[in-house]
């Protein structure tokens, strides 16, 4: 009896350890594509996302000229790295040298995320028709227009023609974006 238990040990132990492997396998497996859908750990790398579905905070946006690096830490996708390139290209003069600068960094599509949190200050008389169109309610053949008209004696003197295009809510956010020379 004892040798008919052995030999069949011996025809079912490799079925039994083929059996294990394949559980084994089977369980680290599921285990690593787990992993590997799992949130990664927060990092300072930046982030390449193309996901536009986050909105801007209601609080004022942040000059890229003066805002510190704990202001820049608070964007989304903004960490340390990033905080040293945002200051490494200062001072802004327009809002598509950040977009080159950055652009060197991350995506077309992050750098249009972080400019939800951010803004290259406006000089009335200087900025290019891009830079301009940071106004809330802005577009190209407005800017055009305000580009047409100088150069304004004053910063007043442009939002006084830049009420005629935006609304008295996106005149005020203008306001925040001038430089104050």
């Amino acid at each position: 009896m004892l040798q008919s238990l052995i030999g069949r040990s011996a025809v079912l132990l490799p079925s039994l350890l083929l059996m294990l492997t394949v559980a084994t396998y089977s369980t680290n497996s599921q285990s690593l594509a787990a992993s590997t859908n799992a949130p990664a750990a927060a990092t300072n790398a930046p982030t390449t996302s193309q996901d536009t579905s986050q909105e801007a905070p209601a609080a004022k946006k942040l000059n890229l000229n003066t805002a510190s690096a704990a202001d820049f830490l608070t964007v989304p996708g903004v960490g340390n790295r990033m905080v040293r390139e945002f200051t490494e290209y200062r001072p802004y003069v327009s809002i598509r040298q950040f977009r080159r600068e950055i652009g060197k960094y991350v995506s077309a599509g992050q750098v249009a995320q972080y400019e939800k949190y951010v803004y290259v200050p406006i000089a009335v008389n200087e900025s290019d028709a891009a830079t301009l169109e940071q106004i809330p309610g802005l577009d190209e053949k407005e800017a055009a227009v305000l580009i047409a008209g100088r150069p304004y004696a004053s910063n007043d003197v442009f939002l006084a023609k830049l009420a005629q295009h935006v609304s008295q809510s996106q005149l005020a956010v203008a306001k925040t974006y001038l430089n104050s020379k």
